[in-house]
């Protein structure tokens, strides 16, 4: 899953949502330097990630794109599927997008002190170019991949992915709702269930 889709699986409390998001940029073990709620939802993160690899729904998708790319097929699915939930938006959460990613931001700029500089340079960024709710655009789409495959270690046109992402959107559209579906679920159930750390 991708940006937008942690964000809206951390649920409504505004630490939860920071963990969510600080996920991909918080590494290694956790050790109170922030507030619990806020590593909670790093740990609701990474546990939706674990989910997200091995979900039935997630695998058949990988299979839509050529075997080529089998090294980068899961990022470039993780930026399609934020694609198809911006495009759904609606039918997941009640705020409109736009409004929710102003209020994310808002929030986050309180807990500043807890953000390390790089993930706080791209939430500069995002809130900037209105980046998140702009993913339901095939062109944003586009060059974020374009950025993200220029970031790799060896560099890959991951923005050749695209057509293949595009031919595919009627197989992958119900494939994406079983998955959040299902993530969704798994993500209330360990929000209501969390009692604290037991490991990293």
């Amino acid at each position: 899953m991708n940006y937008l889709a942690h964000l809206l699986l951390s649920g409504p409390d505004p630490d939860w949502r920071l963990g969510g998001l600080l996920g991909d940029f918080v590494k290694g073990p956790l050790s109170g330097e922030r507030p619990p709620a806020i590593e909670a939802g790093i740990r609701l993160h990474r546990r939706i990630d674990a989910l997200s690899d091995t979900h039935p729904a997630y695998r058949a998708a990988l299979t839509q794109l050529d075997p080529h790319w089998r090294r980068y097929a899961g990022i470039a699915l993780d930026i399609w599927f934020d694609h198809l939930l911006c495009q759904q938006w609606s039918h997941w959460h009640s705020q409109p997008l736009e409004r929710y990613c102003a209020q994310c931001w808002q929030d986050f700029r309180a807990r500043r002190r807890y953000i390390p500089p790089r993930a706080q340079a791209f939430m500069d960024r995002a809130e900037q170019f209105e980046l998140l709710q702009s993913y339901g655009d095939l062109q944003v789409i586009e060059r974020t991949l374009m950025r993200v495959g220029q970031r790799l270690r060896r560099p890959v046109p991951l923005e050749r992915t695209l057509p293949e992402l595009i031919a595919a959107r009627e197989a992958m559209e119900p494939q994406f709702k079983t998955l959040f579906q299902d993530l969704n679920r798994e993500a209330e159930r360990f929000r209501q269930n969390y009692s604290g750390p037991t490991t990293a």
